[in-house]
């Protein structure tokens, strides 16, 4: 496993890191297979893990605790704070100070680390976040007090699925340390101006949503249907499912043979010297090994510039909050 740096944070992350919101929140996850899938993930060297309150109403912050303090590296430990009025995307509809009141986030912040069982978290982010809520006094104090009552080392926001620039403006106020936004072999736009700036002003970037959901996992057909209780039974709907299932197999054509087209997805991914993490969700020991040996193995130019003509940009849908 390669490590790289979270930004100004000076935090060492592994190129892979471990997403928990399948663990929390998606159908079919079981404590005892997610607590093994964890530590086979850390014994493999990863160190980075990410979660959210919204995971099951902390359920996936409660996992973090099953490997806050072993490893070979020290665990680097990430939550979210979710939006008071419980919607995504973030809106300028909707008034910070409603979304984010400062008790309630502190309160969100104790309750996160309370499960995960430290004092300390390394990275707290917001989970949803809109750029007119930058000018909003509010803002600042909730990092300067997350920072100040020591509920986390650095700052971060989650940015809305699909608009990568809706969040440069608060990295603008020198507030935020990092930055999670979806990116892969489809959802490319990022590179356009929100990588450049975080690179410029060593912004940590952490890469969510690697395989498109589970799309690019290669295993998805037009008859694939999701429980009624999981997200993905509404992302991968009438509207998405069908476009999604042709340009997967469009891709598939693309790849050289015996190809996997996870680890192609991953390793797309860390191509980019700007991303410092990527995390993907790992529910299974088989998904673990798979996946942390994509660190460290570079994709050949002429293959990169083939899996660079399959972006796909999308406009922001319902079906997609």
């Amino acid at each position: 496993m390669r490590f790289r740096t979270l930004g100004r944070t000076g935090f060492s992350v592994s190129e892979i890191g471990h997403g928990l919101w399948g663990m929390g929140d998606w159908s079919g996850s079981a404590e005892t297979a997610s607590i093994a899938a964890l530590k086979a993930s850390q014994a493999g060297g990863c160190n980075f893990y990410d979660s959210a309150w919204a995971y099951g109403r902390g359920r996936s912050d409660a996992l973090l605790r099953h490997i806050a303090g072993g490893g070979d590296h020290p665990p680097v430990l990430a939550s979210k704070v979710p939006p008071k009025n419980w919607k995504w995307p973030g809106s300028s509809a909707d008034k910070f100070s409603d979304v984010y009141p400062i008790d309630y986030v502190i309160k969100s912040a104790e309750d996160s680390c309370l499960k995960a069982g430290v004092d300390t978290l390394a990275l707290m982010q917001l989970h949803v976040w809109d750029d007119t809520w930058t000018t909003d006094p509010g803002f600042e104090k909730i990092v300067l007090e997350l920072k100040k009552r020591k509920l986390c080392v650095a700052f971060g926001l989650s940015l809305n699925r699909w608009q990568p620039a809706n969040g440069l403006k608060a990295i603008k106020t020198g507030l935020v340390d990092a930055v999670q936004v979806i990116y892969n072999i489809f959802d490319q736009s990022p590179e356009d101006e929100l990588l450049p700036i975080c690179a410029e002003r060593n912004i940590g970037v952490i890469a969510r949503v690697p395989l498109d959901e589970g799309s690019l996992g290669g295993n998805l057909t037009l008859e694939t249907r999701f429980a009624s209780d999981d997200w993905r039974a509404k992302y991968f709907g009438p509207e998405n499912l069908p476009p999604t299932i042709q340009r997967v197999e469009k891709l598939r054509q693309a790849l050289p043979p015996n190809a996997s087209m996870p680890d192609l997805a991953l390793r797309f991914v860390l191509q980019n010297p700007a991303i410092s993490t990527v995390i993907v969700g790992m529910r299974s020991l088989a998904h673990v090994k798979a996946n942390l040996a994509a660190s460290d193995r570079p994709i050949e130019p002429g293959l990169m510039a083939e899996l660079r003509k399959h972006r796909w940009d999308r406009p922001v849908a319902d079906w997609a909050d």
